[in-house]
């Protein structure tokens, strides 16, 4: 089934709050798929779909849905809604909160919430109100994140929740007024599909494998980041949907050229360590080598250092000796000196 016609409007950006068809990555994949998992339950039904958004998830069931009530909380999304699916003759969006929906008690064959719940804080009020609209076989089908997966094991908090539920919690919430559940979980990942032509009546097969021990696989989809229950009061509803994998693949590949495009990034940048790295390491042996021929430069220094001190000392005695002959040649020079000559050799004589 096609995606249906759903620009994203410059009056509905994507903030992070609730999913737009423009966004992309990991959210798209996941917001598509839970409609298109839906769409098998609303042909022919009257349907509810609770914090419907943008509107493009009601859009898609009103293909097969006898009527489709997309409420919202933000008048933002609901004009929005109004204004690109007007086309929509089975299909009426409304503002209106999820603890107070204006549809008549037991009106509505399939109420559809997905990521919803952990978003508010009268989570009790809410499940009350979408008993009250449903019939008395009507489904609920709800999604939420699995907090375990979601933000415990990732330590990753969003924003935007109030209050996450644990796989228990998320049980005793819904089993106060659903005592028939039927568990699903969804994990987006990277796959590889093979698949029949004629996919029609063929048996869905699970193949689950992990990187330390890709040659064990396992038949069930492992710690699902959300679950999703199938839920209603009488039990023949809830045995009566459908049991089968449900995969969603993106026909444009773009998940798996995205991937391509960042192990690309991430091989160029290990690169580019790499060879920064060698760089720092050639320069660090340049260093070193510098270091050396610097030492022994300075040691050659100090050397000449030494030997010019040694010179400046032996320079200094031979300006003193110097100094004192020429004191004695000026002296000899004198009359006086010659005069005293004669009695100098009669002394130095009888001296010697």
């Amino acid at each position: 089934m096609n995606a249906p016609e759903t620009p994203q409007e410059p009056d509905l950006p994507f903030t992070g709050e609730r999913f737009v068809p423009g966004a992309k990555g990991e959210i798209w994949i996941e917001h598509w798929h839970r409609y298109h998992f839906a769409s098998r339950w609303a042909a022919g039904r009257v349907v509810l779909d609770i914090a419907c958004g943008e509107g493009y998830g009601s859009a898609l069931l009103a293909r097969t849905a006898a009527h489709v009530t997309g409420l919202d909380i933000s008048e933002q999304a609901i004009d929005h809604a109004n204004r690109v699916y007007a086309g929509l003759a089975n299909t009426t969006f409304k503002c209106a909160s999820c603890t107070r929906i204006p549809l008549a008690d037991a009106s509505v064959d399939l109420a559809i919430s997905f990521e919803t719940v952990e978003h508010i804080t009268e989570q009790k009020e809410f499940l009350a109100e979408l008993a009250r609209v449903l019939k008395p076989g009507g489904v609920l089908l709800m999604s939420c994140p699995n907090k375990l997966e979601y933000t415990d094991k990732r330590d990753y908090h969003n924003e935007f929740h109030v209050k996450e539920l644990y796989r228990a919690e998320l049980a005793q919430l819904v089993g106060t007024h659903f005592p028939h559940i039927a568990w699903y979980g969804q994990r987006p990942s990277f796959f590889s599909v093979i698949s029949p032509e004629t996919v029609a009546g063929s048996a869905a097969q699970v193949i689950e494998i992990d990187e330390t021990n890709p040659a064990e696989a396992s038949d069930a989809v492992s710690n699902p980041l959300y679950f999703i229950v199938a839920a209603s009061r009488d039990a023949a509803s809830v045995a009566a949907t459908p049991g089968a994998l449900s995969v969603l693949s993106d026909r444009d590949d773009w998940v798996h050229r995205d991937y391509v495009k960042v192990m690309g990034m991430l091989e160029s940048s290990v690169r580019n360590g790499e060879r920064l790295a060698n760089e720092v390491r050639d320069r660090n042996l340049s260093m070193i080598a510098f270091q050396k021929d610097f030492a022994k430069v300075n040691d050659e220094l100090t050397r000449r250092l030494v030997e010019m001190a040694d010179l400046n000392r032996e320079i200094s005695q031979r300006d003193r000796a110097i100094e004192e002959k020429d004191r004695e040649l000026s002296r000899r020079r004198g009359f006086r000196w010659w005069l005293k000559l004669p009695f100098i050799r009669v002394r130095d004589f009888f001296r010697g």
